[in-house]
């Protein structure tokens, strides 16, 4: 079939057709010949090439006027009376009308907001000035809510979302400065962009500090925070025990967050020295939220010696503070909160440089909660993690063992230690079970539609590449790390980061015998030579089989396939 779009009703001509569809053919080739010139593996330069083209496939016009949806439509029957108080009706400020990139077009046609912040990655490589409207966009006065919150998806735009936003737009600002500079070496990157993007974000932190803190004290909570079914219980309804949890991932991601608008601030501050002061504003919120999830304060932290991880903590109305030890992703989010500082930026931040000297001298109890401040690492660099060494090995020793966190394809949501041991709490003598699911989903917690118990998710496992590579920006090659656990392999963090790059990709490259493990055991996929190089980019993975699960064309952030892929060539 020949399809031609017109403006008008004149007669359409085809004669030329075939000139075009080849001249747009051999441009496509040529751009992506520029992107891919230092990938030699064909399978490889298919598998990123295929990824960027279902990104762009992504994008649609989404067209979303609250208000207007909640008063019906003039002429026509009003809607019914309960719409004006249900979902979304405290979003009537959300007037949306913008090409948008989707997590799925075919299943889930609408924005996502920590979806698009992972889709900036890609893009950012291919399209960087699309990304940077991108993440501009979903802060902009018609999307953000007033208070601060920016909407989570369409469904319920007042959800909350993991904070990722600002650590995207510094990613996507690295991306495109690097890119700039291959033209012109001195290029200091598109500051304006990270000077809007970073206002708004302030008033998002904010939002996050003054609603998802209930006590106070620097511990965080925010509901199923994307993950669906991971929990206990469904984590943004009401618990059954009453009381609140204390999230290992909430707190993390706001330390996380504190870093990342730390670094963002400092980079603005080499242009204005006035972002001195909220650079040193961010550092000392992160020490806070360090001493409270290290327990220092309140007795019971999230850090549990015993088992060397990281959990969710109940608190009952009755005082009670219950660990619910499952082993998830949710006790490795912690490692995404990494930031090293070079010596040379230290020293063209002096103010912020003095405070940071102030505090670790006046405070060296929170100094050593989060870092060996005064023991530069390689290239007399500076680390803030919520992390020492100690704990990062005993964390890293269970995320690299092959019977729990550690798969052939990457790392699962749940340990497979609870495949024979499940998780069970009871509560007024009804229980409630955790098990490894590395398929589809079995249970119906939060609507059952996706699976965060057991499968490989491509976000939670490209932010734990970017966190190992950072790490390894400080400790350098002696630090070693057992990988797999148990193997007698020793590896530097930077080797860890590459291995679980190439398991990842190896879910979409042909093994041995000419298989994908994305297409599990679909004999026409696997074999028929119309389908078999047609690659299809799925929500999530099979923890055992690396099988694609769930959307079968989000490519959305599995689309982070092509910037890990590109970043090969770093």
């Amino acid at each position: 079939m020949r399809l031609r779009l017109s403006a008008g009703t004149s007669e359409i001509n085809f004669n030329d057709f075939d000139q075009i569809f080849n001249s747009r053919r051999a441009e496509a080739d040529e751009f992506y010949a520029g992107v891919q010139h230092g990938i030699a593996d064909e399978d490889l330069r298919r598998v990123e090439r295929q990824a960027f083209a279902g990104m762009i496939w992504s994008k649609q016009r989404y067209r979303f006027d609250v208000r207007n949806w909640l008063q019906g439509d003039p002429g026509n029957p009003p809607p019914p009376a309960p719409r004006k108080s249900g979902r979304n009706h405290d979003w009537q400020h959300l007037n949306a009308t913008e090409i948008l990139s989707m997590p799925d077009k075919w299943e889930y046609p609408w924005f996502a907001a920590w979806d698009l912040a992972f889709h900036t990655l890609p893009f950012a490589v291919i399209d960087p000035e699309f990304a940077k409207r991108q993440l501009l966009l979903i802060t902009r006065e018609w999307y953000m809510h007033p208070n601060g919150q920016l909407p989570a998806y369409e469904w319920a735009f007042g959800d909350v979302n993991p904070p990722v936003h600002a650590w995207a737009a510094w990613r996507v600002f690295e991306i495109d400065r690097k890119q700039r500079r291959i033209e012109k070496p001195d290029d200091d990157g598109d500051i304006s962009f990270l000077e809007r993007v970073f206002h708004k974000l302030l008033l998002n932190f904010t939002w996050w500090v003054n609603r998802k803190d209930i006590a106070g004290r620097n511990i965080f909570q925010g509901g199923f925070l994307g993950l669906d079914n991971i929990g206990v219980f469904d984590r943004s309804a009401p618990l059954p025990t009453g009381g609140y949890i204390s999230q290992s991932d909430g707190t993390s991601w706001m330390a996380m967050y504190s870093l990342n608008l730390m670094r963002i601030a400092l980079e603005l501050a080499q242009h204005n020295h006035a972002y001195e002061d909220i650079a040193s504003k961010f550092f000392e919120h992160f020490l806070q939220i360090a001493e409270a999830m290290a327990g220092c304060a309140e007795g019971m932290g999230l850090w549990d010696d015993e088992d060397g991880f990281f959990y969710d903590v109940l608190n009952v109305p009755d005082g009670r503070m219950i660990p619910l030890r499952v082993r998830s992703i949710v006790g490795l989010v912690p490692l995404f909160a990494v930031e090293t500082l070079e010596p040379e930026l230290l020293e063209k931040v002096p103010h912020f440089k003095a405070r940071l000297e102030w505090l670790v001298k006046h405070r060296p109890d929170l100094a050593s909660l989060i870092s060996r401040w005064h023991v530069t690492g390689s290239g007399d660099r500076r680390l803030l993690s919520l992390l020492r060494g100690h704990r990062m090995k005993l964390l890293l020793k269970r995320m690299l063992d092959e019977s729990e966190f550690l798969s052939d394809h990457g790392i699962r949501a749940v340990s497979r230690y609870h495949r024979d041991h499940p998780y069970s709490f009871v509560w007024n003598g009804s229980a409630t079970i955790v098990d490894y699911e590395p398929g589809e989903s079995t249970s119906g917690v939060f609507g059952g539609n996706s699976n965060w118990r057991g499968p490989i998710w491509f976000p939670m496992n490209f932010l734990l590449i970017g966190a190992l590579e950072r790490f390894h920006h400080y400790y350098g090659d002696d630090f070693k790390i057992e990988c797999p656990t148990g193997s007698g392999k020793l590896c530097s963090l930077k080797a860890v980061a590459a291995e679980l790059r190439d398991r990842l990709s190896r879910l979409f490259l042909r093994d041995v015998n000419g298989r994908r493990p994305v297409f599990g055991d679909y004999t026409k996929l696997q074999t028929d030579p119309h389908f078999r190089d047609c690659l299809q980019f799925f929500e999530y993975f099979h923890g055992d089989s690396g099988r694609g699960v769930g959307a079968s064309h989000q490519t959305g952030w599995t689309g982070l396939i092509a910037k890990l892929i590109d970043s090969h060539l770093d």
